[in-house]
């Protein structure tokens, strides 16, 4: 049995995953599983926080690293390359003139290390947002500060002439 390697393939964009299920599909029934050992669509878990919505309560969606590519560990012969190079979805191995290319061990890892868990938010510095529910509800400030790890906004709020810095969550504000 010879060695296999990581490729990385091109495929239309969107069909990512369709691409790596039609080639598990293709393994099992040309019995490959000795020459294509894994397929990948690298994905990182992302939770979106809109300010003052509560939709999905920040529940973690999968989103694309590698949008338009599929990584393979595979033993490169004229089959493996056919039955790639022909699945539905596939534009070409990535490498000069379409001549795959293995990924070093070293790069490989730093793709896997990039698969994270990361949370965005809807408001950056510098934005305006009204307070939606709490105590400063209806007051109205400039974000100074967002901690995406605890999901929380400091905005500057004018309370009794002089501004005041006050941490607030991102469900309990709407962006201006």
């Amino acid at each position: 049995m010879a060695e296999t390697n990581w490729y990385v393939v091109h495929t239309y964009s969107g069909y990512e995953n369709a691409v790596k299920d039609d080639i598990e599909a293709t393994i099992k029934s040309r019995e490959l599983q000795d020459e294509i050992k894994e397929v990948l669509v690298p994905t990182e878990e992302v939770t979106i926080i809109r300010s003052g919505k509560d939709s999905k309560k920040g529940k973690p969606t999968p989103r694309k690293l590698y949008p338009g590519y599929v990584f393979i560990n595979m033993e490169m012969n004229d089959e493996t390359w056919y039955v790639i190079r022909n699945t539905r979805g596939v534009t070409g191995f990535v490498g000069p003139g379409s001549k795959p290319v293995p990924l070093s061990a070293e790069e490989m890892d730093k793709m896997l290390n990039g698969i994270r868990t990361s949370v965005e938010a809807d408001v950056e510095v510098g934005d305006w947002v009204r307070i939606v529910t709490g105590s400063f509800k209806d007051q109205e400030g400039e974000v100074i500060e967002v901690d995406l790890d605890e999901r929380l906004v400091t905005i500057n709020i004018n309370s009794m002439g002089r501004d005041m810095p006050v941490e607030i969550s991102f469900t309990d504000i709407k962006k201006i």
